[in-house]
């Protein structure tokens, strides 16, 4: 039986970072509100597109796996925030790295994306269509926010992450996952709005906005999560107590926090760095997993388990075993273009546009 071994992980995390106390310079805001409800002190803001993010990601996660570009046969793009609709990202991930033989495309399952990404990469290798596959978490969704709007102008932040798949003979990489969606209430968690709905030449202001129904959102997020983690572990023939690491989608610390105690799961063997980075949607899970490996948290032979839940509602989860090697073959050079602005002041055209559309 065929496997796809996780062999290769790079993240790539914008370097101007925007904090609560920032945001309160604009929005009536504190860093104890943002904090107390949500986890979050900073996040990322981006100078350059999404898939500029998933190159440098991408590229690292290469170097880890000891491989070069042009050895991919696919790569999977999971984004709600691509530079454009068509052509694709991922395409244009393929031509930044060279990898003109892969076969490319995105995926949109917002924050659940990476998931739905590892689960079809898995499944062409396990297949025997494919050998090697890049998957690549990256968003930009400061792009879409409304800069006057608290509630949602405090959740996001920008970043990417990326892993290298590999066929295997041996029982390694994703051994169990569920995916599913909710959409009866898909509207709860919404950009509306954005795509051919949008009547052209009537909102030439650009603004755009997230609808997020805070706690509808919570109750769906941990039941959505809390049964796909129980599916998987059962479906893999483990259970809560063999799990050496959480690796949950980092939207909010309320959320991952009432996870791990239904799932019995010290903080120890909980991931979290919502903290830093807000959530950045479909980066958030292989963010965290390239983070725990640089922290030493993930060790040989280890079984993880990922949940997320995103816009759709869609939600997933799979349970994880880590091959021999918890550090890189070697290391990449790639690095994003030069920022020479602060977080605020490469927001600063998109806050006086959000307020200038509202009258103020």
């Amino acid at each position: 039986m065929r496997y796809a071994n996780i062999t290769g992980w790079g993240k790539c995390l914008p370097p101007a970072a925007l904090s609560n106390d920032d945001l309160s310079t604009f929005i009536d805001t504190s860093d104890d509100w943002i904090h107390s409800r949500t986890g979050i002190r900073s996040r990322r803001i981006a100078h350059v597109s999404t898939s500029a993010l998933a190159s440098v990601a991408a590229s690292h996660a290469l170097a880890a796996a000891g491989m070069q570009a042009n050895q991919l046969d696919c790569i999977i793009m999971a984004t709600a925030s691509p530079d454009s609709m068509v052509p694709s990202a991922a395409s244009a991930v393929q031509q930044s790295l060279g990898a003109g033989r892969a076969a490319v495309f995105d995926i949109n399952a917002a924050c659940t994306g990476f998931i739905y990404g590892l689960s079809v990469g898995s499944a062409l290798i396990k297949a025997g269509s494919m050998q090697r596959v890049l998957v690549i978490g990256a968003e930009r969704l400061t792009h879409y926010l409304d800069w006057t709007k608290r509630d949602t102008a405090v959740l996001f932040g920008d970043g990417a992450g990326a892993v290298i798949l590999e066929a295997s003979d041996q029982p390694l990489g994703l051994l169990a996952d569920k995916l599913g969606c909710d959409s009866e209430a898909r509207n709860i968690l919404a950009v509306p709005n954005s795509g051919t709905d949008r009547r052209r030449f009537e909102h030439i202001d650009g603004l755009f906005e997230v609808n997020f129904e805070g706690k509808e959102i919570f109750k769906r997020a941990v039941k959505g999560m809390g049964d796909a983690a129980a599916h998987v572990l059962d479906q893999a023939g483990v259970t809560e107590q063999d799990i050496d690491l959480l690796l949950p989608h980092q939207a909010n610390i309320r959320i991952i926090e009432t996870l791990a105690k239904k799932m019995a799961l010290p903080p120890e063997k909980v991931m979290v760095n919502i903290e830093q980075y807000g959530n950045t949607s479909a980066a958030t899970v292989p963010i965290a997993l390239c983070e725990a490996l640089e922290q030493g948290r993930v060790k040989p032979g280890a079984l993880l388990l990922t949940a997320a839940f995103g816009a759709g509602l869609t939600w997933g989860a799979g349970v994880i075993r880590w091959g021999d090697r918890v550090t890189p073959l070697s290391q990449s050079d790639a690095i994003l273009a030069p920022c020479e602005h602060s977080a605020l002041e490469l927001l600063a055209p998109a806050i006086a546009g959000c307020r200038l559309a509202h009258g103020d």
